[in-house]
């Protein structure tokens, strides 16, 4: 059996359809676990109004108690799934479902393969977009001990076992293109093809692009620290060379220098770096103070046809 999980933003205008797309593909046993990541329309009533109509069909809706984010319902819908393969999958059609059928199939047919991760052959963004992710993709695979290969999204099949090593990762801040890196295992490349939406706009933008590249940087890489250690180190040296050489001078020369104008430019420069410094580190300590608080990494406010004793 197939397990898709989709998680759901404001979708209410792609759900019907998305599911009529599956039913075009899949000729085999689906499991359909939407996740209702706190949308702000009748996304989850969509959902609600599938399992009814479809009865007969595997519907199992999460619906969250507020918006946790695409990574929350990722992780909450890979703990319900059941199936042999398990996909995650958009649900604005961006991803055709056939591309399932084809990892699934590659799966079948590659007993050495563990997973299978769709990367797209052909950017469908600006150069500044193409530009900054590909910088995004070069600093990382530099400073951090796990690969990341340069596109490849989260649209991605996985056998059952790789799973249930992915759910096992237990942290609060979940990057998961990291985590699918980081449990290892297997993975084949699948290029595709990006769809145009069926309808809505998507929520991501610039800003949260940034943001979510920074999440990648913090969560699998401790460079950021080394860095202030260099940086620290090297305004230090600087200001030991540069007392020596106001030494020597009032020795040699024996007037009195002025330099106000020196002064205050090194007292900024240091001074903003050490503010560089203490926010980095700053980033990496509110990451632990929220960790070891414990709190879920998102509430269930309530599920449709999910057996919690299985």
């Amino acid at each position: 059996m197939i397990s898709l999980v989709i998680p759901c933003y404001n979708e209410e205008k792609n759900i019907n359809e998305f599911f009529i797309r599956c039913q075009e593909v899949f000729d085999e046993d689906v499991e359909y676990i939407f996740i209702n990541d706190g949308s702000q329309d009748c996304t989850y009533e969509k959902i609600q109004d599938l399992s009814r109509y479809y009865s007969h069909e595997k519907i199992i809706g999460i619906n969250f108690s507020r918006n946790f984010g695409k990574e929350s319902a990722m992780l909450a819908g890979l703990k319900k799934a059941s199936g042999d393969y398990i996909s995650v999958i958009d649900a604005d059609l961006q991803q055709d479902p056939i591309y399932v059928l084809k990892m699934v199939d590659f799966l079948k047919c590659h007993d050495d393969y563990d997973s299978v991760a769709c990367y797209q052959d052909v950017r469908k963004e600006s150069k500044f977009m193409i530009s900054c992710k590909s910088l995004f993709y070069s600093m990382i695979n530099k400073i951090s001990d796990t690969h990341f290969e340069r596109n490849a999204s989260d649209f991605r099949t996985f056998r059952k076992y790789v799973v249930d090593s992915i759910v096992e990762m237990k942290e609060y801040y979940r990057f998961s293109k990291g985590i699918f890196s980081w449990v290892g295992y297997n993975t084949y490349y699948l290029p595709y093809s990006v769809q145009e939406r069926h309808a809505g706009i998507t929520s991501w933008n610039f800003k949260k692009l940034t943001n979510y590249a920074l999440d990648g940087f913090l969560s699998f890489s401790t460079a950021p620290l080394k860095l202030a250690t260099y940086l620290g180190t090297i305004a230090s040296l600087g200001s030991l060379i540069y007392m020596i050489i106001v030494i020597i001078q009032k020795l040699a020369i024996g007037n009195v220098i002025s330099g106000y104008t020196t002064i205050v430019c090194l007292i900024l420069l240091i001074g903003g770096i050490i503010m560089i410094l203490l926010g980095i580190i700053g980033s990496y300590l509110s990451r632990t103070y929220i960790e070891v608080k414990h709190r879920p990494i998102y509430i269930i406010k309530d599920e449709i046809n999910y057996d919690k004793d299985k």
